[in-house]
């Protein structure tokens, strides 16, 4: 149990040093590592984690961190996965705080942040891109990701609103 537990620590460590832009950026790098490389769980199981981690008030990433961990290797996981994920990126604040608080406004600072920003928007196309085939399996789950996209992006609804919406719909259809 205790190399388990150090590879989730070094995986979650891993994610949590090079997973810029925050939780939704970091699902890519969390579903390579937990899916692709360690096989702690599934494509299905992954797509639900992020549904049910959207769900929840507070960080995507942190919350996938906790539950990947608890399912690996119970409460001692969930604890060693958030805690890799969280130290990387809590020690680095605070001394790239100090320097982005210098160096924000300077041509440098507003170069990096410009050249950042559209590898997010990739990053998450991809983690879209890579779950549709298991996410949309027929036309009605098909439309309702239209229908759910189209209530959060145009109607403005609150995203909690819609999967609570949808959640129950799949309950009364898909039982």
């Amino acid at each position: 149990m205790f190399k388990t537990l150090l590879n989730l620590f070094i995986t979650f460590t891993k994610i949590g040093l090079v997973g810029y832009g925050g939780g939704p950026a970091m699902v890519p790098l969390i579903q390579e590592e937990a899916v692709e490389r360690q096989e702690w769980m599934s494509d299905e199981e992954f797509i639900d984690t992020v549904a049910m981690g959207n769900t929840l008030p507070g960080p995507l990433a942190t919350k996938m961190a906790l539950f990947v961990g608890f399912q690996v290797c119970g409460w001692p996981g969930a604890v060693v996965g958030l805690l890799g994920m969280l130290w990387p990126s809590s020690a680095l604040m605070m001394v790239m705080g100090i320097f982005f608080l210098h160096f924000k406004d300077s041509p440098y600072g507003q170069a990096m942040i410009t050249a950042i920003r559209p590898v997010v928007i990739s990053l998450l196309s991809y983690t879209v891109y890579k779950f549709i085939p298991s996410s949309i399996r027929n036309w009605h789950t098909g439309l309702i990701a239209v229908a759910s996209f189209a209530a959060v992006a145009f109607l403005k609804i609150h995203p909690v609103l819609v999967i609570l919406v949808v959640a129950i719909l799949g309950m009364i259809v898909y039982r």
